[in-house]
């Protein structure tokens, strides 16, 4: 920033701050979502649960699609070479 634009820009910097952050929040619950590791866990849980009787087959169907549905989502988003900083 040159000393002539500083005053103009420096009453939006706390407007930029939020964005940004705004932006690595969204970009860390994307990544969160699309987690093999939590896609596993939560298949994990979906089978116990069918197998002792606290959810219907056809309920746990529909879990483990929700779930591959969203890790799939989240592993073409992330594939799709969006620019990172």
């Amino acid at each position: 920033m040159s000393l002539l634009t500083l005053p103009f820009r420096l009453p939006l910097l706390p407007v930029r701050g939020v964005v940004r952050l705004a932006q690595l929040i969204q970009e860390e619950a994307e990544r969160e979502l699309a987690d093999p590791a939590r896609v596993r866990r939560e298949l994990e849980q979906i089978e116990q649960a069918q197998a002792s009787g606290e959810i219907s087959d056809q309920k746990a169907a529909h879990l483990e699609n929700e779930a591959v549905a969203r890790y799939t989502q989240g592993s073409s988003d992330h594939g799709g070479g969006r620019g990172q900083r």
